[in-house]
């Protein structure tokens, strides 16, 4: 058995797998957050994401909150299916970087400070800054519709 070739060898269904799985749980994660701003998932719900940002000086907070749970539900959802992929990413890192600078200004790194720094923020977007560069994979919806191969 050749260490080497075990240490750094893939294959292209390693790959696109890999692809798969990443988007479906980054996806999920994303759809899940949008819900729970609907009060569909956890103990939060939109009048207290939308206080939360006038506490943080967001102007025109409820049309924030909105398009934060939107670009969630419909950016997940697409990242999940491998549809636009690419253009869904975008929406993903910019919503992070948004949610990244305002909800944990100031906040550090760390998610465990307190307040929670933009760890998660930053680690999501850089998943779909992966996926952007990556492409879908095969096992995807745009593969499907737009068949890149």
């Amino acid at each position: 058995m050749d260490l080497g070739k075990l240490l750094v060898d893939t294959s292209a269904l390693l790959t696109h797998s890999a692809l798969l799985i990443g988007r479906l749980a980054i996806g999920v994660c994303f759809v899940t957050h949008g819900l729970g701003k609907l009060g569909l998932v956890g103990t939060g719900n939109m009048q207290g994401f939308v206080e939360w940002l006038k506490s943080l000086g967001v102007p025109y907070a409820p049309i924030q909150a909105r398009m934060a749970m939107l670009s969630e539900l419909v950016g997940g959802s697409l990242l999940a299916l491998g549809l636009f992929t690419r253009p869904a990413c975008l929406l993903l890192i910019f919503t992070m970087i948004v949610a990244g600078r305002i909800g944990h200004k100031g906040a550090g790194y760390l998610i465990t400070n307190n307040p929670p720094g933009a760890e998660y923020t930053i680690n999501l977007a850089v998943f779909c800054g992966v996926f952007f560069l990556l492409g879908p994979g095969l096992f995807s919806l745009d593969q499907i519709v737009f068949n890149a191969r």
